[in-house]
Formats: C-alpha cells, sequence, structure tokens
C-alpha cells in the first residue's frame, strides 16, 4: 500500500489540484464552443484526482472523494448516447445539435445547448475509465 509522507509535497497538491480542477471545469463549459469539451476536461479532472492519490494515498482519497469511478462509465455511455438518440424524437439525424437562450435574473442570458450534455457524457466516461485504469494499475499487487 502506498503512504506519501512528504509535507511539501502534500501542501502544493492542494493548490495545484483547485487550478486542475477549476480548469478542467472551464473546459468542459467552454468546450461546445470553443476548443475543449468533455474529453480533455475529464482527463484534467482525472489527473488532479491522481494527483490527489499520489500525495495522500488510497484510503484518504476515498474519504476525501467517495465516488465509485466505475459507475460514471455507464452513466456517461448513457447521457451520451441519451443526447444522440434523443434527436430521434425530434426528427432529426444521430447526435443533431440543438440550443437554445435562457435569461435568469441572476446570471443574465445563457444558453444552453445539447452538445453540452453529450460533452458532460463524454466527461464522466473518461473521467471513469482513466482513473479506474490508474488507480487499478497502482494498487496492483
Amino acid at each position: 500500500m502506498y503512504k506519501p509522507n512528504d509535507l511539501i509535497f502534500r501542501t502544493t497538491t492542494s493548490l495545484i489540484a483547485f487550478i486542475l480542477l477549476g480548469f478542467s471545469i472551464y473546459l468542459l463549459l467552454a468546450g461546445h464552443n470553443s476548443p475543449g469539451g468533455g474529453f480533455i476536461g475529464g482527463l484534467m479532472t482525472s489527473a488532479a484526482i491522481i494527483l490527489m492519490y499520489m500525495a495522500y494515498g488510497s484510503d484518504i482519497l476515498r474519504k476525501i472523494l467517495p465516488v465509485n469511478y466505475r459507475m460514471l462509465i455507464p452513466t456517461g455511455l448513457l447521457i451520451a448516447a441519451g443526447t444522440g438518440i434523443g434527436s430521434f424524437l425530434f426528427q432529426q439525424p444521430f447526435l443533431s445539435h440543438t440550443y437554445n437562450h435562457f435569461h435568469l435574473p441572476v446570471f443574465g442570458d445563457l444558453e444552453l445547448a445539447t452538445a453540452m450534455l453529450f460533452d458532460f457524457g463524454v466527461y464522466f466516461t473518461v473521467l471513469g475509465v482513466t482513473v479506474t485504469i490508474i488507480l487499478s494499475i497502482a494498487e496492483d499487487r
């Protein structure tokens, strides 16, 4: 079992993981109109989780993030496939994109798009696959 004890590494990991997670959320939300999206956002989040695993170990990581990463894989696939199949309900081709603008009192004008739902599905799938593989390799005895 991996038990880290480097105080400097643990201290800087908190800041670096926070920056990585913030940037991954930015990439996820900006991805349907700009470069980025669910794939690279999921990889960035996976990198932050792996960094926290290296700094704190598996026991503390499970207490901080009690997530079953294997369940993120089918959840993400269902969201992505549901987004594509949902376009059939409107007699559109598979994975057709649509969007609309909404006005929210606090946030102002907000654009919501079906591409964002697809990006969320890809994000969950990539996050689940990457973290499951890396943690399975790391914890293999």
